[in-house]
């Protein structure tokens, strides 16, 4: 049995220049819907063609290209992050939180690659 439960849902997350570029690129080029842009947070979301799996697109002034980070969701985000922390699992600073909209927190597999876990907070999971 696993240290902790996942959702059934994997977000993709990509570090862009402009979300409303490349959420346009994506439903042109690929087909996928956008679901939202949150302009308070810096981030937009498309549905993959895939149940169960979008791309998140997180607006920086430099992005890395590469940079792709997986993120799973879960239901207690910090019952899960204490399980792994007293695993020894290493994470990237506090938990953030946008309020009434998602609370996530980075982590790292042994080889040093970001993973990151997702509490939805808009109370529709």
């Amino acid at each position: 049995m696993s240290l902790i439960s996942l959702d059934k849902t994997i977000n993709i997350a990509f570090s862009v220049k402009d979300r409303h570029a490349s959420a346009k690129w994506y439903a042109d080029m690929l087909g996928f819907e956008t679901l939202y842009h949150a302009d308070e947070a810096g981030w937009s979301e498309v549905q993959t063609n895939t149940a169960g799996v979008t791309i998140g697109l997180g607006e920086h002034t430099k992005p890395v290209p590469g940079n792709c980070v997986p993120v799973f969701g879960i239901a207690d985000l910090d019952d899960a992050r204490q399980k792994l922390e007293q695993a020894q699992v290493k994470f990237d600073g506090e938990t953030d939180v946008v309020e009434g909209m998602v609370k996530t927190a980075t982590f790292y597999d042994p080889d040093g690659n970001a993973l990151m876990l997702a509490e939805d907070l808009t109370g529709q999971s």
